[in-house]
C-alpha cells in the first residue's frame, strides 16, 4: 500500500502542508527567544518540533499509507486544530507572550506528530514528555556547570565594590599616618 497516499480526497497533500506549517511556526518561534538564553521549556518545544519534523517523508515514499475514510476524518480533525492553535500562537506573537507560544508551539507539534503518525504508522516519533526528560536533564547539568559564586547580582557586586573602596581608603589612612 505504500506510495498511494491519498484515496482521491487530497489527504496527501495534510502531509506536506502540516509540515510546512509546523517549520513556519518553529521558525517564528526561534526567531522571538533567539536574543535571550531559552529556559528548559522553550528549548523543550523547539526540540520537539524538531523531533516531528525529522526526515519527513515526501507524499510517495514508501513507508506512507493511503488514509482510509476514518483516517482521513481524524487528519481533517488535526489539520483544523492545529489551524486554531496557529491563530492563537499569532495572537501570542503579537502580545510579546513567549510563555504561551511555547505551549502552543508543543500543542501545534502534537497536532502534526498525529497526522504523522497516520501515514506514516512505522515511524518511531518520542512524545513531548520523553523530550522534556532529556531536555531538563541537559539544563540541570548545564546549570549545575554555573559557580553562582563566580557573578553576583548587580546590587551584590555594588556592595563588594564599596567594601573594597572602604577597605583600600584604610589601608591608604594607615599607610599615611
Amino acid at each position: 500500500m505504500g506510495g498511494e497516499t491519498t484515496n482521491g480526497d487530497g489527504s496527501g497533500l495534510w502531509l506536506r502542508i502540516t509540515a510546512e506549517r509546523l517549520s513556519l511556526v518553529r521558525y517564528v518561534f526561534l526567531v522571538q527567544i533567539e536574543d535571550g538564553i531559552p529556559t528548559a521549556d522553550q528549548r523543550s518545544a523547539l526540540e520537539y518540533a524538531d523531533a516531528v519534523l525529522i526526515g519527513w517523508p515526501d507524499a510517495d515514499a514508501p513507508d506512507v499509507v493511503a488514509l482510509d475514510e476514518r483516517q482521513s476524518h481524524d487528519a481533517e480533525g488535526h489539520v483544523r486544530v492545529m489551524e486554531e492553535y496557529i491563530d492563537k500562537f499569532r495572537d501570542c506573537e503579537r502580545g510579546a507572550d513567549i510563555d504561551g507560544m511555547t505551549d502552543i508551539l508543543i500543542r501545534i507539534s502534537e497536532r502534526v506528530a498525529e497526522i504523522r503518525k497516520l501515514f506514516q504508522p512505522d515511524f518511531p516519533l518520542p512524545t513531548f514528555a520523553e523530550i522534556r526528560r532529556v531536555v531538563q536533564d541537559e539544563w540541570d547539568e548545564d546549570m549545575g556547570k554555573i559557580d553562582p559564586h563566580a557573578s553576583g547580582t548587580a546590587s551584590e557586586m555594588e556592595h563588594e565594590t564599596l567594601a573594597e573602596d572602604i577597605e583600600h581608603e584604610q589601608r591608604d589612612a594607615e599607610a599615611g599616618a
